[in-house]
């Protein structure tokens, strides 16, 4: 259980991680404007731009992991083969966030689709 609550806590601390090279790139574009942060990301372009699209879908990922962890947990449905399964997730949203990162648009789409993989695995091992 203790890797399933593990992998729990970076999820959610993970949006934090993607917000690192948006700040960054907040304050090279003429100082980060804690005022009005949402209107400066919005003219935020190349990394910049791919770094708050990769922060906001940190957020929307924890909204598909979350629930479904929870539910294994409720269901005391922890065994290795959701621990691997949450590993998978952690590891395929860092790839994600990575690519994102370097702009390898194709790559991040794998990953993406890899991580859902493992959330629908899940559920097909609580049905089974």
């Amino acid at each position: 259980m203790t890797i399933v609550v593990i992998c729990m806590a970076i999820v959610v601390f993970m949006p934090m991680l993607a917000k690192v090279p948006l700040a960054l790139a907040m304050n090279k574009s003429g100082g980060y404007d804690n005022r009005l942060p949402r209107e400066q990301q919005k003219a935020l372009t190349g990394l910049g731009a791919r770094s708050k699209a990769a922060h906001e879908n940190c957020f929307e990922a924890t909204t598909f992991f979350a629930p479904t962890v929870l539910l294994v947990l409720a269901l005391n449905a922890v065994n290795d083969t959701t621990a691997y399964l949450c590993i998978a997730f952690v590891v395929c949203r860092l790839v994600y966030l990575a690519c994102y990162w370097a702009d390898w648009h194709l790559a991040r789409s794998v990953f993406w689709g890899f991580g859902m993989i493992t959330i629908a695995a899940h559920y097909f091992l609580i049905l089974s």
